[in-house]
């Protein structure tokens, strides 16, 4: 069973420039050793069998062939635009 302490639990609010109370600090000295003591039980299963996975399930990428494909001419593009330049959107400047 590993006991985080009340110090140690003081010592990492100091470090994430956290306030607690006393109170506060025993709260969370109490729910930390309890959630080390709960991942602490898969130390005893035995998964000298078992692969090591990223994911539970199965996943693979569904790729689509890359094609070339006629998309929306220039033209068409700028067709619609509130401003236009020498072929290309015209937009304000946001720099000074």
């Amino acid at each position: 069973m590993s006991k985080i302490s009340k110090d140690q639990v003081k010592h990492v609010a100091n470090l994430a420039r956290l306030a607690i109370s006393e109170e506060e600090s025993e709260k969370y000295s109490e729910q930390l050793s309890a959630i080390i003591d709960f991942s602490e039980q898969l130390n005893e299963l035995d998964t000298t069998d078992v692969e090591p996975t990223t994911h539970v399930l199965d996943m693979k990428n569904v790729m689509r062939q890359d094609e070339p494909k006629e998309w929306i001419s220039k033209e068409d593009a700028l067709k619609n635009a509130p401003d236009q330049q020498d072929g290309q959107f015209r937009v304000p400047s946001i720099l000074d």
